[in-house]
C-alpha cells in the first residue's frame, strides 16, 4: 500500500474535486442523484486513502465504528420518514461538532503524553517530537470551541424540531446578558489556551461552549428553525475544516471548507427571504417565541372565515384555466405528496395549467418541500420559487395552500406591528380565489394568525391533507361520494 501513502495528496485531490461537483450536482433534482454519488465516492477516497497514512493506527476501532456507524446510518436512512428529516439532519450536525471537539481533546492528551515522556527519550527511539506552536494551539481552539458550539445547538435544534418537552424556548431580560456573559468567558478561556497551553483554561471553555450552544440557540423560535439549521450546517463545516489544519489532512480542509461557505450562503439566502438579517434571526428574538407571547398577551378576538367541502374545490379546480399549489409543512406532516402529485395530473388531462409555488423557508429545512415534490416525481419544470411565480398570482385562477401558513400570511406586507412585517412572502391572496386546506384554525409553526384565512375570497377546507387531496381528485373524476 505503499503506492496510496506516496500518493496521498493527489487522491486527497481527485476526492476534493468531486466534492465540488458534489455540490454542482446537488443545486438541482435533475441532477441531485449524480451529486450524492460524487459525495459517496469522494468520501470513500478520503476515508482509504487516510486510513493507509495514518501513523499506527489502530485498525479493530477504526473498523469497529466505522462498521456501527454504518449500521445505524443505514438504519436510519430507510427508516426515516419526511417528516422527521429536519431533526435528522440537525442530529447529524452535533455528531460532526462532537467529532470536532473529541479530535480535539486528543491531539492536546497526545501531545502532553509526548512532552511528559521527554523530547530526548523519544528521539532515542527514533521518534521526532516538536511541541504545538501557536499556530496549532489556535487550531484547536477554533475547531474545538466551534465544535462544542455546533454539537449543543445541534442537538437543542432537533429537540425543538422533534417537540421534545426538553427542548423548550427560554425568554427574559436575562438571556441575552447571559449569553455575553458566557462567550465573553469562553474567549478569555480560549486566549489563555492559546497563549499559555493551560489544560484547565482548555477544559474551561471547552465547557463555556458547550453550554454558550444551548444557550444561544434555545431562545429562537420555531419560525426560525430553518434558518438555524442551515447555519448549523456551516458551523459544522468550519468545525471540520479547523480540526483538519490540526491533523494536517487537507481533504478534511477542503471538504469542512465547502460545507461552511455553502451553508453560510443558504442562511443569507434564507434571511433575504425573511427580510431579516442572520444577527437579528439569532439574537434579535424569536418569530415563534416572541410573537407567540405578543399574540397571547392580547384580547382573542373572534373573526369569520369560509368553509367548504373537497367537492367544492374539486369543481372550482376543475373549471379553472390555472392553478397554483403552494405546499407547506402540512403536506409533509399528512405525507400528501405523492397524491398532490395524482390531483396534478388529472388536472392537467382536463386542460388546466398547474404549477408548484416555493418559498425559501417553506417546511423545517432548506428545500424540504422541493425534496417532498422531488419524491413524487413532480417536472422540475412546474416549480417555480417565491420570486419567479409572485407575478402570476394576480392572474392566478386558483391557488391551493396545503399546510402553509407563515410564508402566505397577508400581515407581512400589510401590518407593520406584525412580527414578520417585511417578510417576503407567495401572495397567494392576489390569486382570484384561494383554498386552505389545514386541520383546523391553529396558528402556524411562527405562532401567529394568519389574515389570509379570513379573506372574503379564500375557503378553507379542513382536514388531513392527503384525504383532503384525495376527495378533491374524486370529486374531479367523478368517483366521489
Amino acid at each position: 500500500m505503499e503506492f496510496i501513502r506516496d500518493y496521498a495528496d493527489w487522491f486527497y485531490l481527485i476526492g476534493a474535486v468531486l466534492f465540488i461537483l458534489t455540490l454542482r450536482g446537488l443545486s438541482g433534482p435533475k441532477t441531485a442523484i449524480t451529486g450524492n454519488r460524487y459525495g459517496m465516492l469522494a468520501m470513500g477516497i478520503a476515508v482509504v486513502t487516510t486510513f493507509f497514512v495514518a501513523e499506527n493506527p489502530v485498525v479493530w476501532m477504526i473498523l469497529a465504528a466505522m462498521a456501527a456507524g454504518a449500521v445505524v446510518g443505514i438504519a436510519r436512512a430507510r427508516t426515516v420518514p419526511m417528516t422527521q428529516m429536519p431533526e435528522t439532519v440537525a442530529l447529524m450536525h452535533s455528531l460532526v461538532g462532537l467529532a470536532a471537539v473529541l479530535i480535539a481533546i486528543a491531539a492536546i492528551i497526545h501531545n502532553n503524553k509526548l512532552i511528559a515522556i521527554g523530547p530526548d527519550l523519544l528521539a532515542a527511539n527514533g521518534v521526532n517530537f516538536h511541541q504545538m506552536s501557536s499556530v496549532h494551539l489556535f487550531e484547536l481552539f477554533v475547531g474545538c470551541f466551534v465544535g462544542a458550539i455546533t454539537f449543543t445547538a445541534s442537538v437543542f435544534a432537533y429537540g425543538k424540531l422533534a417537540a421534545k418537552k426538553w427542548a423548550k424556548t427560554i425568554a427574559g431580560a436575562w438571556v441575552k446578558p447571559v449569553q455575553a456573559l458566557i462567550f465573553i468567558a469562553m474567549l478569555i478561556c480560549g486566549f489563555t489556551f492559546f497563549t499559555t497551553g493551560s489544560m484547565p483554561a482548555f477544559w474551561a471553555m471547552t465547557a463555556l461552549a458547550l453550554i454558550f450552544g444551548w444557550v444561544w440557540i434555545a431562545p429562537v423560535g420555531g419560525g426560525d428553525m430553518p434558518v438555524v439549521v442551515s447555519l448549523l450546517n456551516s458551523f459544522s463545516g468550519w468545525a471540520a475544516a479547523g480540526i483538519g489544519f490540526t491533523l494536517e489532512n487537507n481533504m478534511l480542509i477542503v471538504a469542512g471548507s465547502l460545507v461552511g461557505s455553502s451553508g453560510a450562503i443558504l442562511s443569507y439566502i434564507m434571511c433575504k427571504a425573511m427580510n431579516r438579517s442572520i444577527i437579528n434571526v439569532l439574537f434579535g428574538g424569536a418569530m415563534g417565541g416572541v410573537a407567540v407571547a405578543n399574540a397571547d398577551a392580547g384580547e382573542k378576538v373572534q373573526r369569520n372565515y369560509r368553509s367548504g367541502s373537497a367537492d367544492d374545490a374539486g369543481f372550482l379546480m376543475s373549471n379553472a384555466d390555472s392553478v397554483v399549489i403552494v405546499p407547506g409543512y402540512g403536506m409533509a406532516q399528512g405525507r400528501a405528496q405523492n397524491a398532490v402529485k395524482e390531483l396534478a395530473n388529472l388536472l392537467k388531462e382536463q386542460g388546466v395549467t398547474v404549477r408548484f409555488a416555493i418559498h425559501p423557508v417553506a417546511g423545517r429545512m432548506p428545500g424540504h418541500m422541493n425534496v417532498l415534490l422531488a419524491e413524487a416525481d413532480v417536472p422540475y419544470e412546474d416549480i417555480l420559487e417565491m420570486d419567479e411565480i409572485n407575478s402570476d398570482f394576480p392572474a392566478t385562477d386558483v391557488v391551493l395552500v396545503i399546510g402553509a401558513n407563515d410564508v402566505v400570511n397577508p400581515a407581512a406586507k400589510d401590518d407593520p406591528s406584525s412580527p414578520i412585517y417585511g417578510m417576503p412572502i407567495l401572495e397567494a391572496h392576489k390569486a382570484r380565489i384561494t383554498m386552505v386546506i389545514k386541520r383546523s384554525m391553529a396558528t402556524g409553526y411562527a405562532g401567529l394568525d394568519n389574515d389570509l384565512f379570513y379573506n372574503d375570497k379564500t375557503m378553507m377546507v379542513f382536514g388531513d391533507a392527503k384525504k383532503v387531496v384525495e376527495d378533491m381528485t374524486k370529486a374531479i373524476n367523478g368517483t366521489g361520494h
